[in-house]
């Protein structure tokens, strides 16, 4: 992943007006997930079609079933309860305002619910038109109303948590960029597993929304138009803000 990515929107700080903003949403983030709902509501009409329901993955659901423990039923209730919708919308204001207080810039605070909402979007549609069934093993967690077909804990776990690993970039820091990094990756896989352990889902709608969580975010994350500049720029920014830091300092 090169700088000129990962630092967008430090590269090119312009404010969008809002024609622009909703010429790049409807182009960047709107058309491109429709594509994505076709290509997943395509994959479970042949999981319940020609597929006859993947009646195999069941295996898996009993196999981890095999291994539920008190203990573990603990820690992955949490772990579930992560990818709730009242916890990632709660979570994803929360860090919106903190960002957009420090940056100043709306648009780029606004990249994690663009995200989250994206996810949300594809899925509920592909939900409600796959209606697959939950996996025939006991359910540790309330079922939803919505079907088996994407997980939508994962994805929007994965949108989002994927999005602050990003956005933690920015974190100067480097041993507390590494570990708030590593941490935000590792949520998803928490949530996934969870899910598995608790009976909700079976391993293709974890995976389908694990994908549906990523291509939403990289949506997300390239909605705005930014002008990043040569393939050197960051290295060109960076030396900009430390010749600046010093100059202060010398003050």
């Amino acid at each position: 992943m090169n700088n000129t990515t990962l630092h967008r929107y430090e590269l090119d700080r312009s404010r969008p007006s809002f024609g622009e903003s909703l010429r790049d949403l409807g182009l960047r983030v709107l058309a491109p997930a429709v594509a994505l709902f076709a290509v997943i509501l395509g994959i479970g009409l042949v999981i319940g079609g020609p597929l006859g329901g993947f009646q195999s993955e069941t295996s898996i659901n009993r196999a981890i079933q095999g291994t539920r423990t008190k203990t573990w039923d603990s820690i992955t209730m949490v772990w579930s309860h992560i990818g709730n919708t009242e916890y990632v919308i709660g979570v994803c204001i929360l860090v919106a305002l903190l960002v957009w207080w420090r940056t100043k810039q709306w648009f780029y605070a606004a990249v994690p619910a663009i995200a989250i909402a994206t996810q949300a979007s594809v899925f509920v549609a592909a939900t409600t038109l796959t209606g697959r069934d939950r996996p025939d093993v006991p359910h540790l967690d309330p079922a939803p109303p919505t079907s088996s077909y994407p997980s939508g804990h994962v994805g929007a776990s994965t949108a989002l948590y994927v999005t602050f690993a990003f956005m933690a970039q920015r974190i100067e820091t480097p041993w507390l960029r590494r570990l708030v990094t590593t941490l935000c990756l590792i949520v998803p896989l928490l949530v996934a597993y969870a899910r598995l352990y608790r009976g909700m889902h079976h391993l293709t709608d974890v995976l389908v929304g694990m994908a549906n969580g990523l291509v939403c975010f990289w949506l997300a994350w390239f909605w705005l138009r930014r002008d990043a500049g040569p393939a050197n720029a960051w290295e060109a920014l960076k030396g900009s803000d430390t010749q600046s830091r010093s100059m202060a300092a010398a003050r």
